[in-house]
């Protein structure tokens, strides 16, 4: 491919021919890899909630007098609070994230809140303390999964009605490969899962789908096409869809990319919980849309009765220009090169192509003799 090709390509001007279908399978090996590492980062190095779902204090201030961890922990021990993860960030503040300063045996926050500012040279008001109680840690957990439930099954229903039950089943499958991808990808990172954390994966979901949608739109307007269809089959269908809204995906991913991007380089602490699911979810999200989600509906609509039909009668025509083309006499290598070509064309388009014959060559006009 020239580069003048790949740039016209890119801008629309010329539509790729890719055998999406056809490599379905090399699709589905590489989605079960990244599934697989997901599965793997979620049962062994689990996921790193934030308070707002496991319950418990979080405890950050900038010190004026430098301290070290050990002591830290060991004022925290003083009022009973163990299992404490301290960690100084960038040689200036403290981050203490401890269990709930509300249970029994705790001294309570102010008390808490004095000893360490103390400690660190500072006023107590400077000591920012956050404590959830695991009641509401729990609330919010089961908010988030109620909330996800009823995206996938709205999502669902509307697909179903809008389009029909398959692509409602391929847009599905497309949604939880997301899902699973993204959050195997905070487990193996370690990244905190926040609230708004749930927030992104929501959205995610809605932009997955918005790009799942284009494609089922193209495709079902060619499957209704019923010339396409009688010399495509489903899979050409399906393989000449996605080429056609392939630039329009690629682009519009391309857009949404670049400004979550910056706010994942440049923003701030919380605009980059934000932002980290929101690029990996918009970029897995795009690959399923049109590795996963086509090549599915794909296999579905190849079960259908007319389909299998319409790909018996192709069969039928390619075995029988094959057979032509292997009995053609071994004398004659105009004839089998005629044949293969006519192979290769029904191959192509599912009809039959004659071959063309030489055709004799006209005899230059004799010249006039001259008187």
């Amino acid at each position: 491919m020239s580069l003048q090709h790949a740039v016209d390509t890119y801008r629309g001007h010329t539509i790729p021919h890719v055998r999406w279908v056809e490599h379905r399978n090399r699709w589905f090996a590489i989605s079960g890899v990244l599934i697989l590492l997901s599965l793997g980062g979620l049962l062994f190095r689990h996921l790193n909630f934030s308070i707002d779902f496991e319950g418990g204090a979080q405890i950050s201030y900038t010190f004026a007098k430098p301290v070290e961890a050990a002591d830290v922990s060991a004022v925290l021990e003083e009022h009973g609070i163990e299992d404490a993860e301290v960690q100084i960030v960038n040689g200036e503040a403290v981050s203490i994230r401890a269990p709930s300063l509300t249970k029994e045996g705790v001294s309570g926050s102010e008390a808490v809140r004095r000893d360490l500012a103390e400690q660190a040279g500072i006023d107590s008001v400077n000591v920012n303390i956050e404590d959830v109680g695991p009641t509401w840690g729990g609330e919010i957990s089961r908010k988030a999964a109620i909330g996800l439930v009823v995206v996938l099954a709205a999502i669902t229903l509307y697909i179903t009605i809008r389009f029909e039950l398959k692509m409602a089943i391929g847009a599905m499958i497309a949604l939880v490969h997301d899902v699973l991808i993204t959050v195997g990808v905070y487990a193996l990172t370690g990244r905190e899962v926040t609230p708004e954390t749930v927030i992104a994966v929501l959205t995610i979901l809605g932009y997955s789908l918005y790009d799942t949608v284009v494609i089922y739109d193209k495709i079902k307007e060619n499957l209704e096409t019923q010339s396409l269809v009688g010399r495509l089959g489903s899979d050409g269908v399906v393989d000449l869809s996605l080429n056609q809204v392939l630039m329009r995906s690629v682009n519009t991913s391309l857009v949404v990319l670049l400004p979550i991007l910056s706010l994942l380089l440049f923003g701030g602490e919380t605009l980059k919980d934000f932002a980290f699911a929101m690029f990996v979810g918009v970029a897995i999200g795009a690959y399923s849309s049109i590795f996963i989600a086509a090549p599915i509906l794909a296999i579905l609509k190849g079960r259908e009765q007319r389909f299998r039909q319409l790909e018996q009668r192709l069969s039928d025509r390619e075995r029988l220009v094959a057979r032509r083309a292997a009995a053609a006499p071994a004398g004659m290598p105009g004839t089998a090169t005629g044949e293969a070509a006519a192979a290769r064309a029904t191959a192509r388009t599912g009809t039959v192509a004659r071959p063309r014959s030489k055709s004799k060559k006209r005899k230059s006009p004799a010249k006039r003799k001259r008187r």
